[in-house]
């Protein structure tokens, strides 16, 4: 009999649920394991007893695959540091695992990495994120529906630019990559798309606008991600109550700037965190339960210190350190870039 523990660490966002799921029904239906979900993340190996639930069959239904967040909740604060590496490993001791599963972005894989190296303990992590900025996968749990609430957000947002000829700028998350920002604005109809890979001028953004002006449209669609900076390069973030600092503000500086180059009517709308807790799309169902599967027969087999990955259409597996190593931003080459500009939208860089 084998016990393992499964946890979520970092933010949140849709598929995490279906990947809980699918490491259950993997572990216990085909293995006969023992599956024990962690509390907030490590935050749950530190208490006394161990803050943890044993999962089965029951407790992770069908009904799962449709509910956004994770039912084991998450923190990307607290403790982080090599001090508490000793707690968290006796916590894993008591509880007698044999390997742990931890779904997470770079961050949270970057300190469970270090933790298991340390404390010499048995680790698999899978790749999830909005942000889709994890290195060597495809694609990460929760960015498939992120793309789709900001597809959904341009959909809306198209009538009320068109009925008063106004241009209407979308703000989304995605931290250091435009992986979000490019997506959406291609599904999306946007007319201009900003990326952090790609420097603009506002100078260019105003001529879109006034030729589509020319052109007899009234309206546009800007779709702008969180980590754009200023014309001069400078990146905009917002202090939160507890005086840590987050990106945001670059909608706003755009409506600004934009408004008395164009004379037009500029409105800006932050999607924020509704990209995180809508209820996970078919893809993103698909790629959480693929990772769980794959992730417990890694256990299975003794292969630790591997991250579940998506490449070529297959799931696959790779180091966690090759894949902290790289950062995945948009790829300036890639087919989606191309067909963007084959589309006539603009990047504000005067291509």
């Amino acid at each position: 009999m084998k016990k393992i523990g499964l946890l979520t660490c970092g933010g949140d966002c849709a598929g995490l649920n279906a990947a809980i799921r699918a490491v259950t029904l993997r572990a216990t239906q085909h293995y006969g394991w023992e599956v024990y979900g962690i509390y907030q993340g490590t935050n749950g190996f530190l208490k006394r007893p161990v803050d943890a639930i044993r999962l089965d069959a029951a407790t992770c239904n069908d009904s799962l695959l449709r509910q956004g967040g994770t039912l084991l909740g998450s923190t990307s604060r607290g403790p982080k540091t090599a001090d508490i590496f000793k707690e968290v490993a006796e916590g894993y001791k008591q509880l007698e695992l044999d390997a742990m599963i931890g779904i997470g972005g770079d961050g949270g894989q970057a300190f469970l990495r270090a933790l298991a190296q340390e404390e010499g303990l048995n680790l698999v992590t899978i790749s999830k994120t909005i942000d889709d900025d994890v290195g060597s996968t495809d694609h990460s749990i929760g960015f498939m529906t992120a793309v789709g609430v900001a597809t959904e957000a341009l959909d809306r947002l198209h009538p009320t630019a068109a009925s008063h000829d106004r241009v209407m700028i979308l703000e989304v998350m995605g931290r250091d990559a435009g992986h979000i920002a490019l997506n959406a604005g291609i599904a999306g109809g946007a007319d201009i798309i900003l990326i952090p890979e790609i420097p603009y001028t506002l100078e260019s953004l105003a001529k879109k606008i006034t030729q589509l002006h020319t052109n007899g449209r009234g309206a546009a669609l800007l779709i702008v991600s969180e980590a754009v900076p200023t014309e001069s390069g400078e990146k905009l973030t917002i202090l939160d109550a507890s005086g840590r600092g987050r990106y945001g503000g670059i909608a706003h500086y755009l409506a600004d700037k934009l408004t008395p180059l164009t004379q037009a009517e500029v409105r800006f709308t932050v999607l924020g965190h509704v990209q995180r807790g809508a209820s996970p799309l078919f893809q993103d169902r698909i790629l959480a339960s693929a990772f769980g599967v794959h992730a417990v027969d890694l256990v299975a087999a003794g292969k630790f210190d591997r991250m579940v990955a998506w490449q070529n259409q297959a799931v696959t597996d790779i180091p966690i350190q090759k894949a902290l190593e790289g950062y995945h931003l948009v790829n300036l080459e890639g087919t989606l870039m191309k067909t963007a500009r084959g589309l006539g939208i603009c990047f504000g860089d005067g291509k």
